[in-house]
């Protein structure tokens, strides 16, 4: 009786491990066949990457010679800038000058003083006052 019960044992044990083996096998044969799928739409999921990667390296290299092509434009800008300044500033701050000096000489002519003072004159033999003493000190001084 012992040696039908040790038959018994050896035969479930051999059926289970058969049935082990029959899912195992089905397991892998799943998995090779999800792992080519996805192989499958790696591939030209990377091509697509590797093109929009060229893509972006293409148009970086357009937005690099813009940015070079901006600034020289920038310089020359400055460059005319100062030129002008230069040029015309000083002239111009003159004709500036002249002209609201003509204008206050025109307006001061016509119009009579509104306070009714009469114009500060030079008088020949008078001296003018003295300085005060103590007047204005030089602000940077610690005396």
């Amino acid at each position: 009786m012992a040696g039908i019960l040790v038959a018994v044992f050896w035969a479930i044990l051999v059926s289970f491990l058969a049935l082990v083996l029959v899912r195992l096998a089905q397991t892998l044969k799943a998995t090779t066949k999800m792992v080519a799928e996805v192989s499958e739409q790696a591939v030209p999921l990377l091509a697509d990457a590797s093109e929009t990667v060229r893509s972006a390296h293409t148009q970086l290299a357009r937005v690099d010679a813009i940015a070079a092509d901006v600034q020289e434009v920038t310089a020359n800008a400055s460059a005319l800038s100062s030129t002008v300044s230069s040029a015309f500033g000083g002239p111009l701050v003159k004709v500036a000058a002249f002209g609201y000096g003509v204008r206050r000489a025109i307006g001061k002519k016509g119009a009579p003083d509104p306070a009714g003072r009469a114009e500060r004159t030079v008088v020949v033999g008078r001296t003018l006052p003295g300085a005060r003493r103590g007047g204005r000190r030089n602000r940077r001084s610690k005396d």
